[in-house]
């Protein structure tokens, strides 16, 4: 018979000439948020496809988004989180690789440093999976409690809102070229809005360290992308707050979006704190906020949306707005308007 050559020494054979070779694992950690007693971290472990988030070229710029969205996750295996290198605690992926853990912790706050980010290490429990691993199996995470000094806190939409996308664009056409042709790192933010959050996140005395939370309707593949695009403008550092592809397809008809669904569980986590929701006019952010709002009542600040080149959509946001008037709310144009309006708050 032909085929007498066993299967590993096979694929020793083809792993030495490059073909079939296994890609690494890799555990990404996405920045959590979570209080003095709640550890409350999401993720996903992956095989690592080398995604060049800076790479040039249209040809690579189109692999690496392929790259992004075309996941090998890993499913259904433990993984560790090791805090401070004293407290361990386990979870586990799911069928899309993604984990979730969200556990009672005493005393997390002596692990946070100036900022409020509690530091972790995570790692697969099971190291006899027949695959080499990445940095010799530790991964680096954060979450952040926010301080005592904060304010308030900031939650913030992305698309549109301080990231030209295009999502009111016919067909989204604009946002299918912006994330597949543009690197992270030349996407150009909307002018002054990095600036505005620093405000924002320094508050009225300078020091006060309130908290900023980034949610955005994109994906979780989007997430490293999204990261890099705020540290290279310069924006405050914050939980980014995506969804599973699977979510597009999946929400039931009286479910609340998923956006929704995390804006609502950062005010049920502080109860204590009020926020400044930020947005555009040309989605549903206005719709979403408002309820927020009705829901958590005396706890929204303020409400600022963004314009949007679509008189139709913003004519219907300023007839939400105009018999709702118990909260500041401002239709920007520009940044220093917010800014402005913003100081005469009080809020800077």
């Amino acid at each position: 018979m032909l085929l007498s050559v066993n299967q590993t020494e096979n694929d020793r054979i083809f792993d030495c000439m490059g073909l079939f070779k296994k890609d690494k694992l890799q555990i990404i950690a996405f920045n959590g948020y979570g209080t003095s007693d709640r550890f409350y971290v999401r993720g996903r472990a992956l095989e690592d496809e080398n995604v060049d988030l800076g790479h040039k070229g249209a040809f690579k710029l189109l692999i690496n988004t392929w790259k992004r969205f075309e996941t090998d996750e890993i499913k259904n295996t433990p993984i560790k989180i090791t805090i401070g290198g004293q407290i361990t605690l386990q979870g586990k992926t799911d069928h899309e690789g993604y984990y979730l853990v969200n556990e009672k912790v005493d005393s997390l706050s002596q692990y946070k440093n100036g900022e409020g980010w509690v530091k972790f290490e995570i790692s697969f429990l099971d190291t006899k999976l027949k695959r080499e691993i990445l940095n010799q199996n530790r991964f680096p995470g954060e979450m952040l409690i926010p301080s005592n000094t904060a304010s308030f806190g900031v939650i913030s939409d992305i698309d549109d809102t301080i990231l030209h996308t295009g999502v009111v664009s016919s067909l989204k056409w604009k946002v299918i070229i912006n994330t597949i042709f543009k690197r992270a790192t030349s996407r150009k933010p909307l002018e002054g809005a990095a600036n505005f959050y620093h405000q924002l996140h320094c508050g009225r005395t300078g020091e006060e360290a309130n908290p900023i939370f980034y949610v955005s309707h994109s994906p979780w593949n989007l997430y490293r992308y999204l990261e890099l695009f705020l540290k290279t403008n310069n924006f405050p550092k914050g939980p980014i707050l995506l969804r599973t592809m699977s979510s597009f397809t999946r929400r039931k008809r009286d479910e609340k979006p998923q956006k929704q669904r995390e804006i609502i569980g950062i005010f049920t986590t502080y109860p204590e704190l009020s926020f400044i929701l930020i947005g555009d006019s040309g989605e549903k952010d206005a719709d979403i906020y408002i309820e927020i709002s009705k829901m958590f009542p005396n706890r929204v600040k303020a409400i600022y949306l963004r314009s949007v080149s679509d008189g139709r959509r913003m004519a219907r946001v300023s007839n939400l707005f105009a018999a709702y008037k118990n909260i500041p709310f401002l239709m920007v144009n520009k940044t220093e308007e917010a800014i402005d309006h913003a100081k005469k708050h009080g809020f800077l």
